[in-house]
């Protein structure tokens, strides 16, 4: 099983917005030196939506050569066409990855029954690739409810769920619900300390982008029962853990690793680079948080 703190990593960008490889390789070894416990590539933070299925493999690809099996990588290899979401997994599994992350198909509103076929197509579709659900109700405006999560836990190779509902005492029914059988992470920074002392196995974690260290001590400390540590912890994160979300995931995120140093300005569009109104109090998160 993978645990702890797993990084929904940035995909670096020159000013035009190409991959900036270099960059690329400089974030998985910061993550690799500071205890990231794994990489999720190309995820929604890695800007899925906006590269093409050619790029959507390379940076994967990358990424997984970059780690030499140092971490796991989660490739991110969803989408709102099972036959897409198929052949990116199948794409996925040949390149070496550890594991995939399958989005709640956004925008065409499946039925719960719809969700179930989705996921089940997928995993008999590409046997040999464990994967993880992710439910993101409020990315998707579709929301797969717990008792569809218990019919998928019957299927062999569907191994998680990133829980990003933000939604505790749903999350802990969900838990209970499983009673092992899938591991549940949390897809929330902001709750994400409650979800793993009640249970779940780890966190897909944005803020991990720039605080890599701290996250990955509070999910061991969280995993491990250590409340008074994970709340000591999870207090000092607290100001990233609202302010990376000022605007549209990755989009401050993305300029706090540029204020870093780490990467440089690039983002597609149509996202655009933070407001200069928010620079500020991202900044003084980073200060905050002891970042910066």
């Amino acid at each position: 099983m993978i645990t702890g703190s797993l990084v929904a990593l940035v995909t670096p960008m020159h000013p035009n917005g190409d991959i900036h490889w270099e960059d690329l390789d400089k974030l998985v070894d910061f993550h690799i030196e500071n205890g990231t416990h794994g990489i999720v590539a190309v995820g929604t933070t890695g800007e899925s939506a906006t590269l093409d299925p050619k790029e959507h493999c390379r940076v994967i690809g990358h990424i997984i050569k970059r780690v030499n099996g140092r971490i796991p990588v989660i490739a991110g290899s969803g989408g709102n066409s099972t036959r897409e979401a198929i052949d990116l997994t199948t794409e996925a599994h040949k390149l070496g990855a550890d594991a995939c992350l399958l989005v709640v198909p956004y925008y065409n509103k499946p039925t719960q029954e719809g969700l179930y076929q989705h996921f089940k197509a997928i995993a008999e579709a590409v046997p040999g690739m464990s994967q993880i659900v992710y439910n993101v109700p409020g990315r998707t405006a579709c929301d797969m409810l717990n008792e569809t999560v218990l019919r998928l836990a019957d299927i062999p190779n569907i191994v998680g769920i990133k829980d990003a509902t933000g939604n505790i005492p749903r999350g802990i029914e969900l838990i209970e619900g499983l009673a092992g059988r899938l591991a549940v992470y949390s897809g929330d920074d902001a709750t994400a300390a409650e979800l793993m002392l009640a249970g779940a196995k780890g966190n897909v974690s944005v803020t991990a982008n720039v605080a890599p260290k701290g996250m990955s001590q509070l999910c061991e400390a969280a995993i491990a029962g250590n409340e008074e540590e994970t709340r000591r912890l999870n207090e000092q994160l607290t100001p990233l853990n609202h302010k990376l979300f000022l605007e549209a995931n990755p989009i401050p995120v993305k300029w706090a690793l540029q204020r870093m140093g780490m990467i440089g300005e690039g983002i597609r569009l149509p996202l655009t680079p933070l407001s200069e109104k928010f620079h500020g109090e991202v900044e003084d998160a980073l200060k905050a948080s002891g970042v910066l």
